[in-house]
């Protein structure tokens, strides 16, 4: 007998329902699946493993710089194309479809505001935009915050996130920044001046090699990958395998190469702690 009066093939033919896109991300740090608002509630943060997911620039000042206080610097420099560059795709296209996705005119913004009631200068980098590589535009922002901090005698923090190092598509105007950068912060230690240097997921190659290093503190948010190169180019070159946990923030806080390691629910309360002991 029968139980079903009608033909399995009618299921069949029912239009599937797509989840919509956006509702969920996956983490990289354990492979979870999680909903998408309930990791915005959360900072981002994986519920799961605490992994760190990058955040926007938009998003970094918002979680350290006290509301109704910041004033962006430099807001007019844009990106050029000194060499014309094609490859498989165009400069100016990658340029333009990045600044139509971020908002912004590249990948870092930089001003003065108030951390806690402290003035400071901040910088921060958006991965979105060409992975938040080093750029002219870059570390031209970053240079001139760099030298008003100097001359208004304020404190310098800058969140790094980088997993594009210096833009070939700029070529040695791009490597050049890794060096202007750098003499500025030395003009500020000159000077007295203080910087806080805070690393995220992921800050490597040219970004490292330059300003993100040379923090008078270091410090970087859990599980973040950081290193010139990554674990993998690394192992095929020479042809070992490296240690588990290589180039992450624990094992660097390990060996030294860097100071304190923050979450992200506890980073301004922990940098207006450090202000205020080093200024």
């Amino acid at each position: 007998m029968k139980l079903f009066s009608r033909p399995r093939s009618a299921f069949s033919r029912r239009p599937k329902r797509d989840i919509p896109a956006g509702l969920w991300s996956k983490c990289e740090g354990c492979s979870q699946l999680l909903y998408h608002k309930a990791l915005e509630e959360n900072l981002k943060v994986c519920s799961k493993c605490e992994f760190h997911f990058p955040l926007t620039a938009a998003e970094r000042l918002g979680l350290l710089i006290d509301a109704g206080t910041f004033e962006e610097w430099d807001a007019d420099l844009g990106p050029a194309d000194p060499l014309n560059f094609q490859g498989p795709r165009a400069y100016r296209e990658k340029l333009k479809e990045d600044q139509q996705l971020c908002q912004m005119r590249d990948a870092c913004l930089t001003g003065t505001g108030t951390l806690d009631g402290r003035p400071i200068v901040f910088g921060t980098t958006d991965s979105r935009f060409m992975m938040g590589s080093m750029g002219s535009v870059v570390g031209e922002r970053l240079t001139r915050a760099i030298e008003r901090a100097v001359e208004l005698k304020r404190p310098v923090v800058i969140v790094s996130g980088s997993g594009g190092g210096a833009r070939m598509q700029e070529g040695l105007i791009s490597l050049m920044q890794l060096a202007k950068t750098a003499s500025s912060l030395m003009k500020l230690d000159e000077a007295g001046g203080m910087f806080i240097s805070v690393l995220t997921h992921p800050t490597m190659a040219g970004v490292l090699a330059s300003f993100a290093a040379l923090g008078d503190l270091i410090l970087a948010e859990p599980k973040a990958l950081i290193g010139f190169t990554g674990p993998r180019v690394i192992e095929q070159t020479i042809r070992q395998k490296l240690p588990e946990g290589f180039q992450r923030s624990e094992f660097l806080l390990e060996h030294g190469l860097i100071d304190l390691i923050v979450h992200r629910r506890h980073l301004k309360a922990v940098l207006a702690r450090c202000l205020g002991y080093l200024t």
